[in-house]
């Protein structure tokens, strides 16, 4: 994670090192979907009406208490660098990373609040969701926080859960429109495009012996990615213009069954020497699933008519800005 670079949008800390006093934005925020602005806006309001400065921040826990807690994996809408330019222009200066382990776990809520709201954080304003819950065993809930903010002189607020198309905003709404594949809906609960990034690892070679040579990217584990498949896309590195793209995300099942999933980008009408950047990557739409030939001619075949048609689909789509 390169610090320096990320700085230079807003500034990522630990606890520690937070700027302080704070107004705190406080929860997960994964994908930073229209619920999670509300809560972020009150943050950010909250820090502008008092008499003191306060540090308009995102407070999270990495990793995902669940991951700690009971071993599940939680793919992320969104890593930590990758909120900074989302959260600076919502007006939040800072995003602060709380190490979850099982000390802090084991704190109460009275503990959590205290130690590292109060006495870490010198927290002035604290903003939550409605169905927020902290402390040991989330035992502690809204109307706690909000009795052991009024005894430190620490303003709570408490934001409704937000409805959507009749159904309640959430990130794992998120999650099921990239599973299967719908873009749009994704694009829509985010209010901005999906997309992920990785650095570019060298290949067997075996796209460009077929005349179609892709870049393999090494995307974080930790990184939600759609259903596999062969998609349109923009890919571009860092500080360039977006480029035509056509991906395929997930296995080989023609050239290799038993090779794990990957994702291959191959840049339209540009052969470019990518190993070792960073590609940003936006699938726009699935083209089709994957699917087996009887053979690598087969192959090549149809992936000129899936180049052909993202072109179609990107030539009337707006590149990203």
């Amino acid at each position: 994670m390169d610090l320096a670079r990320l700085r230079a949008l807003i500034a990522l800390h630990s606890p520690q090192d937070a700027a302080t006093p704070t107004a705190l934005a406080l929860g997960s925020f994964d994908g930073v979907h229209a619920g999670h602005r509300r809560v972020i806006a009150a943050a950010v309001d909250a820090a502008a009406a008092t008499d003191r400065p306060l540090a308009p921040t995102v407070l999270s826990f990495w990793p995902h208490p669940r991951e700690v807690l009971s071993a599940e994996v939680r793919l992320r809408l969104d890593l930590p660098a990758e909120k900074l330019s989302v959260l600076g222009a919502l007006g939040i200066e800072q995003l602060v990373l709380v190490p979850f382990d099982l000390a802090l776990a084991a704190l109460s809520p009275e503990q959590f609040v205290r130690q590292v709201l109060l006495e870490q954080l010198q927290a002035g304003a604290v903003a939550i969701g409605e169905n927020f819950r902290f402390g040991h065993r989330r035992s502690g809930g809204a109307e706690d926080l909000q009795r052991l903010g009024a005894a430190a002189g620490m303003a709570v607020t408490v934001v409704p859960l937000l409805d959507e198309g009749g159904s309640r905003m959430s990130s794992s709404r998120i999650r099921h429109a990239l599973g299967v594949a719908d873009l749009t809906l994704a694009q829509q609960l985010l209010q901005r495009p999906y997309r992920f990034q990785g650095e570019v690892v060298s290949g067997r070679g075996l796209g460009r012996g077929l005349g179609w040579p892709t870049a393999n990217l090494q995307v974080d584990g930790r990184k939600c990615l759609p259903a596999e498949g062969v998609y349109a896309a923009w890919a571009w590195r860092e500080g360039e213009a977006p480029r035509a793209a056509v991906m395929n995300l997930g296995r080989q099942p023609t050239v290799d069954p038993e090779a794990p999933s990957a994702v291959e980008v191959h840049l339209l009408d540009v052969d470019l020497e990518l190993v070792g950047q960073t590609l940003v990557v936006q699938p726009l739409q699935r083209l089709r699933a994957q699917q087996v030939f009887g053979s690598l001619a087969e192959l090549s075949s149809q992936i000129g008519r899936d180049a052909a048609q993202a072109r179609e689909v990107l030539a009337v789509a707006q590149p990203p800005g």
